[in-house]
């Protein structure tokens, strides 16, 4: 009786590993995608800076110019991090969440 529960289970986790690894064969294709894409998106970002520093640096020149979009992009990228970063915060629960669970563990 416990060499066919045995076999069963291991079938089945050879059968779990089998539809992970045909997800994950299904899926590369579509990640290696998003991640040109991403690339592609940076590169054109890149040069949208570029051609407003090169535009500003016509009127205040290209080291004010580099500078001044310089700052603003480092400006943004700040507000950015602040933002994702708070919410990544709730990656540890909310303050109701954690009485929760709290009060869950203390009924057990």
């Amino acid at each position: 009786m416990s060499d066919d529960a045995k076999s069963y289970a291991a079938a089945e986790a050879k059968l779990y590993q089998a539809i992970a690894r045909r997800r994950i064969d299904r899926a590369r294709n579509g990640a290696i995608a998003l991640v040109v894409a991403a690339l592609l998106a940076n590169a054109a970002l890149s040069v949208l800076l570029i051609g407003f520093a090169l535009q500003l640096a016509e009127y205040v020149g290209p080291a004010l110019g580099g500078l001044i979009v310089t700052v603003i992009v480092l400006g943004i990228a700040f507000l950015l991090v602040r933002y994702g970063a708070g919410k990544l915060g709730a990656l540890g629960g909310d303050p109701e969440e954690r009485a929760a669970l709290a009060a869950g563990e203390t009924m057990a």
